[in-house]
């Protein structure tokens, strides 16, 4: 089973004197770092278990400069190993570090009382007694203390049985997630190029898999693998790992990137969280208070809003929040985070993710604080289904609800099918889930924008599907929109003709004025039955409105009374059936004919024959060759 442990303590209190004791490995391994006795970076180390494998060890600065390093490291640990020296006591950097372990969830720790050869043993009794007070309300309340000298090396196997023992009894167990590491150190090797290190959060990576580096979305093919300095095949969730990436140059990634499986495609610069104020949050939190925010090995300046009737959280309360960023991160559900004032003095803070990739929320926004209790729920099926009826789209992809979810789409599969209320789409092969809420809304939206059209134009026989798509509320891809009209279809809420959508009750009715306009129009096309008006000309001669004219004479041509030979010219359909069979024996008997032989075959000008001509070859009775016309297939004129 992997591991991972990290330090925690004021600076000088022996964490990295602790990690040489437990491992022979010196963790400072930076030239200041040396010629200053302090760490200023992470250190890391490993430590042998009982069963012949090896947990990583993270060793974290301590000075209260160094913050956002030792945060940097502080994710994925399984057990803290928290110094406090038997000198000092409890000291600032011993309460900043015990509320950022407390609000990253870390749920094992021992407490190692350290310099125990420098003071009276009633003095190891009070740091003790400091300790409890320290702890108490805290997730680390009630956690083992043990007293610890490094000169002496007093209680170092004790220290390394405990060890063994809390690590042994943790119950973890690997999450259901793809690979992600976050960067905490990049180099360079010769000849090898690019290495990344970090903890690994979830999921597994071998050599020669693609990943992914985000924010920034650069590709890379992973080259080789180490752990604790052994080349291996695959590594993953809870161990220390080395990548030897090819692809970009390393200059494309710093601390705070995330090295993941390529299924991970999402950043965020806005989530919805449940934050916890820790009592150092003295003046508390204010509504829009702008803050430093640390995730994974990420540090971003960003603002909270406080989701709730409350305009300022006090210490020691919790309450549901949205963090906006300056710069995106990766964040998935279920991820913690740390707040710290703007000018990195101290921890505010912390929480959970609930959504990560929310979106910005009205102040009394319907069932907000509903949605937001089901997210920091352990319901997957009640979540996936919360999540659907918050996206904005109505038919979400199922990789997308399976990347919210934070887990492989093998596991999100079973939950989406235990999900109540959910209906299934395939478009372009790709399968996407809405809720049975949501899809009565799209319902009766669709129908509603239907009857208003049916309204505004009751002679057109229904409405363009492309026209009823851009105004639904929803964004719908063209070929998934194909796929919900057939839904709706077989649901026998609207009827569709070709790329035409009417309610199925809805019938074209002439008023008396429409019946007398059709009387008209038919009058004056058969005036001159092969020289008509076009519609510019009707427009004039009968008086009538463009738009209502147009209208009609669509009807018309449904109909079947006229034919649409160019645009804004119609033939009444008699006429153009007799030049049909006129064309038709000409070419039966001459095999070709060209379009002045036509003209005067007709007795008619060039305008009206060439668009008879044209009209004909895109029916397909004729077929142009050069300047003549021949028949396309020998069949009759009634065909």
């Amino acid at each position: 089973m992997p591991y991972i442990i990290g330090t925690a303590g004021h600076i000088d209190h022996g964490k990295t004197t602790l990690i040489k004791a437990l491992t022979g490995q010196d963790t400072d391994r930076l030239k200041e770092e040396k010629e200053r006795g302090i760490s200023i970076d992470l250190g890391f180390a490993h430590f042998d278990l009982d069963d012949g494998s090896q947990a990583g060890i993270v060793d974290v600065p301590g000075h209260e400069r160094f913050i956002r390093n030792m945060l940097a490291g502080a994710h994925g640990m399984d057990l803290v190993l928290f110094t406090v020296a038997a000198d000092d006591g409890v000291m600032p950097q011993t309460e900043e570090h015990l509320d950022i372990v407390h609000l990253l969830g870390v749920r094992l720790a021992i407490f190692i009382i350290t310099k125990t050869d420098l003071v009276p043993p009633v003095r190891v009794g009070e740091v003790e007694e400091e300790i409890q007070i320290l702890t108490a309300g805290t997730v680390l309340e009630s956690s083992p203390v043990i007293p610890f000298s490094a000169v002496t090396g007093h209680d170092l196997e004790g220290l390394k049985k405990e060890i063994m023992r809390m690590l042994a009894g943790s119950g973890k167990t690997p999450a259901p997630s793809y690979f992600r590491l976050p960067v905490d150190r990049v180099f360079a090797l010769a000849g090898h190029g690019v290495i990344v290190t970090g903890t690994a959060l979830s999921g597994e990576v071998r050599v020669g898999d693609r990943v992914r580096c985000l924010p920034g979305d650069q590709p890379f093919r992973v080259r080789s693998i180490q752990v604790h300095n052994q080349a291996v095949e695959a590594s993953g969730w809870g161990r220390r790992v080395a990548l030897n990436l090819s692809g970009p140059d390393r200059s494309s990634i710093e601390r705070g990137h995330v090295i993941c499986h390529e299924k991970i495609t999402r950043t965020t610069d806005r989530f919805d969280a449940l934050l916890e104020l820790r009592p150092a949050a003295k003046k508390g939190l204010k509504n829009h208070q702008r803050v430093r925010v640390h995730a994974g090995t990420a540090e971003r300046l960003g603002k909270v809003v406080l989701l709730g009737p409350k305009g300022k959280l006090e210490p020691k309360e919790s309450a549901p929040c949205q963090v906006i960023l300056s710069f995106p991160v990766l964040l998935m559900r279920g991820d913690r985070f740390i707040i710290r004032d703007e000018t990195a003095q101290r921890t505010l803070g912390g929480g959970r993710v609930l959504h990560p990739w929310s979106r910005p929320h009205k102040k009394k926004e319907n069932g907000l604080q509903e949605r937001l209790a089901v997210f920091g729920g352990d319901e997957p099926a009640l979540i996936t289904q919360a999540f659907l009826d918050d996206t904005t789209d109505l038919v979400t992809p199922f990789p997308a609800i399976a990347e919210f979810l934070n887990v492989t789409e093998e596991s999100a599969r079973i939950w989406v099918e235990q999900a109540p209320g959910l209906m299934a789409f395939v478009a372009e092969g790709e399968k996407g889930y809405c809720t049975e809420a949501k899809w009565q809304r799209f319902r009766d939206g669709t129908v509603a924008s239907l009857r208003d059209f049916h309204g505004s134009h009751p002679l057109a026989p229904g409405m363009d599907m492309e026209e009823l798509r851009e105004k639904l509320p929803f964004a719908i891809p063209p070929r998934l929109f194909r796929a919900l009209v057939d839904e709706l279809t077989a649901e026998q809420a609207v009827a569709r003709e070709g790329n035409v959508l009417r309610l199925p009750e809805y019938k074209v009715q002439l008023k008396e004025e429409e019946k007398s306009l059709t009387d008209g129009i038919l009058r004056f096309l058969r005036q001159n039955p092969l020289a008509p008006p076009d519609l510019k000309d009707l427009e004039k001669q009968m008086g009538i409105a463009r738009a209502k004219l147009t209208e009609v004479v669509r009807l018309m041509e449904r109909q079947g009374f006229l034919v649409r030979v160019a645009t804004d010219l119609y033939f009444p359909r008699e006429s153009v059936d007799r030049v049909k069979a006129v064309l038709y024996k000409y070419l039966s008997e001459h095999e070709e004919i060209n379009a002045a032989t036509f003209r005067d075959l007709l007795s008619s000008s060039r305008k009206f024959t060439i668009a008879l001509l044209e009209h004909f070859d895109r029916e397909g009775v004729t077929i142009r060759i050069g300047d003549a016309r021949r028949l396309k297939s020998p069949r009759s004129p009634e065909n």
